[in-house]
């Protein structure tokens, strides 16, 4: 069910004080986001769900991947960005030919740990440009003439997910990657705020202010309300058994690794954590945005892994990092780049099969006929590996389509 039939209905049928429901709109929309399955399911035994965890992590605006993964020894990228690439002395050396960007240093040591697979050139067939088309494909797993109003996790929440709390986005709102058809995932960056707003009297006393709806209406709201309720104690009742003594950078999206590192190591019974870092749509002043940004990224990457080794719950978590599209490989006059198509993935985990650089970067001298690197790895082939070899269930069931799978895992 989209939001916005969801929030609509609610309006309609509810009348709702629009001052109170905007203040509380944050979290409110998790507890709108859940449907009204039986109490029961909370109770399914953690051995159908398994203990491994995927942390996905969204690189929002389309991080430049030519910036980020370097061919530091190849003479037409610095021809393509005469005064954008990255200088030799500065990159983070990982082979004979390619290396990371300087500020990724954290992540070098996850590399030297054998934590870390890179994996170039990813991409899908007939690439969109736009940020909102092309993160709804990335999301949504469908080819890009293809429309879903359902994402992959949620795909994967609609089959084997038995509670709304089997994924959480550490977020004030829900992606479309986390919403399935029947079931979507919770969205809270703060469990004790999501617990507090479920005890709201406004919220609570749904069932006498509106004894007047018919039964179906009330049957609904009342129903999603008990089980949103149930949801917001569990987590906070299981996750604040836990602190982390871990310093973690003091931003945002450290802020979201934290939390998300708190619900894993207090035992949270959840399957999926999905968060995002936001201003990578580099088009003008590039080289100090991105270095920021990747910077956040890293230590704050480094911090989570670090917290959860102490906790030993790394080994049963698996962390993809991905961005909607890459940037063009020229330069433009704004010191930037613009939209462009393939880029690298991150996978980060203690059970990599294939550690390292997974493959080689694009040719810079085989381009498509705009000038941008060819794909090699559609990105639904990792997605397949994930849900097949990490979350242990069947992939063409979700992805609706049989992909070849990877090795990395």
């Amino acid at each position: 069910m989209c939001t916005t039939y969801v929030v609509t209905r609610i309006s309609n049928v509810l009348i709702m004080d629009r001052r109170h429901f905007i203040k509380n709109s944050t979290l409110a929309s998790s507890l709108f986001f859940v449907p009204s399955f039986v109490k029961a399911f909370e109770q399914v035994a953690s051995s159908t769900l398994g203990y491994k965890r995927l942390v996905i992590i969204q690189l929002s605006g389309g991080n430049d991947g030519l910036n980020t993964v370097i061919p530091f020894r190849n003479d037409l990228y610095y021809k393509a960005r005469p005064t954008l690439g990255i200088q030799k002395n500065n990159v983070i050396q990982l082979t004979d030919e390619i290396g990371l960007n300087p500020s990724l240093l954290p992540l070098k040591r996850l590399y030297d740990n054998g934590y870390l697979s890179i994996i170039n050139n990813v991409g899908y067939p007939n690439p969109n440009r736009s940020h909102f088309r092309s993160m709804d494909i990335w999301q949504t797993a469908t080819d890009s003439n293809k429309y879903s109003q359902s994402g992959w996790i949620g795909r994967y929440l609609d089959n084997y997910g038995k509670q709304p709390y089997s994924a959480i986005e550490i977020d004030e709102s829900l992606s479309l990657a986390m919403k399935g058809e029947n079931l979507n995932a919770i969205a809270t960056q703060d469990a004790k705020a999501f617990y507090n707003l479920s005890k709201d009297p406004f919220f609570k006393n749904i069932h006498n202010q509106y004894e007047h709806l018919n039964e179906h209406n009330l049957g609904y709201l009342y129903k999603s309300m008990i089980e949103a309720e149930s949801s917001a104690k569990y987590i906070y009742e299981t996750s604040k058994t836990v602190s982390s003594t871990k310093e973690y950078p003091n931003n945002k999206f450290g802020n979201q690794l934290k939390t998300t590192a708190q619900f894993i190591n207090s035992g949270l019974e959840t399957k999926v954590f999905y968060s995002s870092l936001n201003g990578f749509d580099t088009h003008a002043n590039q080289i100090n945005t991105q270095k920021r940004l990747l910077n956040i990224y890293a230590e704050s990457i480094e911090a989570f892994v670090q917290d959860l080794k102490d906790n030993n719950t790394f080994k049963d978590t698996l962390i993809l990092t991905f961005s909607e599209f890459g940037r063009r490989v020229n330069q433009n006059a704004s010191v930037g780049t613009d939209h462009g198509t393939a880029n690298n993935v991150f996978i980060i985990g203690d059970q990599l099969k294939k550690q390292g650089v997974y493959n080689n970067l694009a040719s810079l001298n085989d381009l498509d006929a705009n000038g941008d690197l060819k794909f090699e790895i559609d990105f639904r082939t990792i997605y397949a590996t994930v849900l097949n070899k990490w979350l242990e269930v069947n992939d063409e069931k979700i992805l609706n389509k049989s992909f070849k799978q990877l090795d990395f895992i």
